[in-house]
C-alpha cells in the first residue's frame, strides 16, 4: 500500500506542477487530473495512517498514549486542513496554491513517518544513535557540504530561470 500510495502522491505532485506551468488545455487537464489524484492521494494517506499505528506497539503509543496524543494531533489535523484548502485552491481556479500545499502535505507525512519511528533510522534495529558516524566523519562532511551546497543552489536557481514561466498551447502537442 505504501508504493502505491508514494506513486499516486508523485502523480498528484507532477500535475499540480502543471497547473503551476501550463495554460489552456493542458493546465485544464492537469486541474481535472488533479482532483482526482488529491482524493486517491488523501486515500492512500489514511490508509496508511491508519495501519501504521497498529504495526508495533510503539507506533501505537506515540501516537495515541497520553500526553503524546496532544503533541501529535495537529500532524492529521494540519492534513486534512491542507486537503480542504486544495480542494478549494482547485476549484477556485489558483494555480500556485494546490502545489504547495501538495508539498506540505508531503511534508506533514514525512513528519508523522518520523513520528512513528524515531529514535530508530531502520525500524525495530538501528536508531538514529548508532547510524551516527563519529565526529571526524561528521565534520568532513560538513566542510564538504558547506562547498558543494552552493553550487547545486546556483544552479537550480539558473535551471529555474531558463525554465521559468509557462508552456503555451503552440509548444504543447
Amino acid at each position: 500500500m505504501t508504493g502505491v500510495s508514494v506513486v499516486v502522491a508523485y502523480a498528484l505532485l507532477g500535475s499540480t506542477w502543471l497547473i503551476l506551468k501550463s495554460e489552456g488545455k493542458l493546465q485544464a487537464k492537469a486541474r481535472n487530473l488533479s482532483g482526482w489524484l488529491g482524493g486517491a492521494t488523501l486515500a492512500a494517506v489514511v490508509v496508511v495512517s491508519a495501519a501504521t499505528p497498529m504495526l508495533e506497539g510503539a507506533y501505537f503509543e506515540r501516537w495515541f498514549g497520553w500526553p503524546n496524543i496532544l503533541q501529535v494531533a495537529p500532524v492529521p489535523i494540519l492534513v486534512a486542513l491542507s486537503s480542504l484548502l486544495f480542494v478549494r485552491s482547485l476549484r477556485a481556479g489558483h494555480e500556485l496554491a494546490p502545489f504547495l500545499l501538495t508539498l506540505f502535505v508531503f511534508a506533514l507525512c514525512f513528519v508523522g513517518l518520523g513520528i512513528s519511528i524515531y529514535p530508530d533510522v531502520v525500524p525495530g534495529s538501528v536508531t538514529i544513535w548508532e547510524a551516527a558516524t563519529d565526529r571526524s566523519s561528521q565534520v568532513f562532511m560538513l566542510v564538504g557540504t558547506a562547498i558543494i551546497m552552493p553550487m547545486i543552489l546556483i544552479y537550480t536557481g539558473w535551471a529555474y530561470w531558463v525554465f521559468r514561466g509557462k508552456v503555451d498551447s503552440h509548444s504543447y502537442h
